[in-house]
């Protein structure tokens, strides 16, 4: 449930484990809206940015460099 601490997005109902920093606990949150910042699907599970609600993509600049700094976010969009 949201709020919850998890270790891995599996474990939310929302689908995304969230933390604010590398420091952080990391805890289920809700999808991002329309609008909001997101991240794109994540290898380690483990979210910055929620990914977007179900319909939304995730408009990121996908580029090596925010990859490896894990700071590759975008904004949710309705694609049609």
């Amino acid at each position: 449930d949201t709020g919850e601490l998890c270790l891995q997005s599996a474990q939310c109902k929302s689908s995304c484990c969230h933390r604010t920093d590398g420091l952080s606990l990391a805890r289920c949150a809700p999808k991002a809206a329309e609008f909001q910042e997101c991240s794109p699907k994540s290898l380690y599970g483990v979210y910055y940015k929620c990914p977007c609600e179900s319909g939304l993509s995730c408009d990121v600049d996908k580029t090596i460099v925010g990859s490896l700094t894990n700071s590759d976010f975008g904004i949710c969009k309705d694609p049609r």
